[in-house]
């Protein structure tokens, strides 16, 4: 299914970047999205741009990406930009010693980091380490006046037995009871995007989003003028493309279909 509009009506400049979710949009865990691999094989051929966009906090990039290709895809590291990567950046430039709420795997991404004597709170998704008192200490570090960095702030998240929660509902927490604001390093925020766009040489008006994320793939994209194109697969509900406020560029049953709807416009 697409928007009733039609793509060519709507389409004012030439694709040339694609940025691509990818839990949820082109695999769920090790389960490959149907036509995922043949359809990116077609992307690639029509010469745009491409990159991996993604807010996976529960692997490192390298167990991600071995993940990816073990599954059959052709990735190149430099193609995949993850929230830990960005969150990483901040911390390093900050000179901050985080508490990280990150599972042994993901933490990998932060290695070299010192994390003695925490003065800053970096929470990702991490089910084994939400328990009270990791997260009271992570309150009383808060309440000494260290920031709270969320590496996202994703709601839900699809995986192989059924949506599970994600880091947002604990970050929430500590919000409420600290009164201190998070700072959310991930998407939908304009500067990951922003990123991308920058490493593909793109500007929004010539870039898409697939995503399967109503919010933080579709709605932070277009927020900064990148067209989403919202797939009905992973933590997709339906109707969820009626929860921005303006409807999202185009809807796809999945990720086959959304390329190959963007290969017509080319």
């Amino acid at each position: 299914m697409v928007s009733s509009i039609s793509l060519k009506n709507k389409m004012a400049a030439k694709i040339s970047g694609v940025l691509i979710d990818l839990s949820g949009t082109i695999h769920v865990e090790n389960t490959v999205m149907p036509g995922a691999i043949q359809a990116l094989k077609r992307l690639r051929k029509t010469g745009v741009s491409v990159r991996f966009v993604t807010n996976t906090t529960k692997e490192s990039k390298d167990t991600l990406l071995n993940r990816l290709n073990g599954l059959g895809f052709d990735i190149k590291s430099e193609e995949v930009f993850t929230s830990l990567t960005a969150a990483r950046q901040v911390v390093k430039k900050r000179n901050l010693r985080p508490l990280l709420f990150l599972g042994s795997d993901a933490s990998k991404d932060f290695h070299g980091i010192d994390v003695n004597n925490p003065n800053a709170v970096v929470v990702g998704l991490a089910p084994d380490c939400f328990s009270y008192d990791m997260l009271n200490k992570a309150f009383r570090l808060l309440l000494d006046g260290c920031p709270l960095i969320a590496v996202h702030k994703v709601r839900y998240y699809k995986r192989g037995d059924g949506l599970a929660l994600g880091p947002g509902p604990f970050v929430t927490a500590l919000e409420f009871a600290s009164d201190v604001k998070a700072e959310v390093i991930g998407k939908p925020q304009p500067t990951f995007f922003a990123h991308a766009l920058e490493e593909m040489k793109c500007d929004p008006q010539s870039t898409v989003m697939i995503g399967d994320d109503v919010r933080d793939d579709i709605g932070g994209a277009e927020a900064i003028g990148i067209k989403g194109f919202l797939v009905q697969t992973g933590k997709y509900r339906e109707g969820d493309e009626n929860r921005l406020e303006k409807p999202p560029f185009a809807v796809c049953k999945d990720f086959s279909a959304a390329v190959e709807q963007i290969c017509t416009m080319l």
